[in-house]
């Protein structure tokens, strides 16, 4: 049996409503030589039913698999969904976001033309009925992209499309970081990797009402910090990036140093002002 070209991978934790939504913003793509896989992280709403509902279309084929207890660690379940996807290359979708028409088309045809074995686009950032503007949001978007990615997660997991043999040759998303695990992995992959991208909007990045895990602590910032901290005390970049990430890491510890001392947190704010400290004597003069 003919292979798929496409494991599209959607992990899930309650939220039918949207991922019925996100479902039918897959199937509409007119690109279809795809498989779905729905990795349900053991979710109190009853997914499987849902998805036993959705209308597959043509040759499309469908996986479903529940997770035996709730991890709560998004890089875990999608792995999960990696591990059983048999396509060249894999996409990823969460559960209340969507994709525009042409997405897929679009995507494979730069992956096949470029050559890049790792591809992302523009996004529609929309809360409620509102879309958030981005017009403040000024990074590179393609090809080297290593020093921009340290600043911030500049991927969305939604927009990727990627060979599953560079997914694999990284290990996948760590399982034991609950936020900011797409951060870390895009990290490791732009160490080395050249990201294409196309400048169009074609993945909507909802928020809204219901339970998101990047706003369970009220920022992320933290989690990005300890990150990179750990990637750079196991010596995991190259010597040029090694220094830009010492760089850009001292600077983030001394902001968060800054919001911890004016909320009264004295102690907090010397621990990760000596962190930068220590990283900042390392750099070469």
């Amino acid at each position: 049996m003919k292979k798929p070209m496409i494991s599209v991978v959607i992990p899930v934790y309650n939220r039918s409503d949207l991922l019925q939504e996100a479902v039918k913003s897959v199937i509409s793509q007119n690109f279809a030589d795809f498989e779905l896989i729905i990795i349900d992280d053991h979710s109190e709403e009853d997914i499987k039913r849902v998805v036993e509902a959705i209308p597959l279309i043509g040759s499309i084929s469908l996986k479903y698999f529940r997770l035996q207890k709730h991890s709560g660690m998004p890089g875990f379940v999608r792995n999960c969904g990696c591990k059983i996807a048999e396509a060249r290359y894999i996409a990823f979708l969460d559960s209340d976001d969507l994709w525009l028409p042409g997405k897929l088309e679009k995507q494979i045809a730069l992956v096949g033309y470029s050559k890049v074995s790792i591809c992302h686009t523009r996004e529609i950032w929309q809360r409620g009925d509102k879309i958030v503007s981005q017009a403040s949001q000024r990074h590179k978007r393609e090809g080297d992209i290593f020093e921009d990615s340290l600043v911030k997660c500049i991927i969305g997991p939604s927009t990727v499309i990627m060979e599953r043999e560079l997914f694999e040759k990284h290990g996948g998303f760590r399982e034991d970081i609950e936020i900011a695990e797409d951060y870390e992995f895009w990290l490791r992959i732009t160490e080395s990797a050249l990201v294409g991208y196309i400048d169009e909007p074609l993945v909507v990045k909802r928020a809204g009402d219901w339970e998101q895990l990047s706003e369970k602590y009220g920022q992320i910032e933290i989690f990005r910090i300890n990150a990179l901290k750990q990637l750079v005390e196991k010596s995991f970049f190259k010597p040029h990036n090694m220094e830009l990430a010492k760089k850009v890491l001292a600077k983030k510890c001394r902001i968060y140093a800054m919001g911890c001392r004016k909320r009264g947190k004295e102690a907090e704010a010397l621990f990760y002002e000596d962190i930068a400290l220590g990283f900042e004597s390392a750099l070469p003069k």
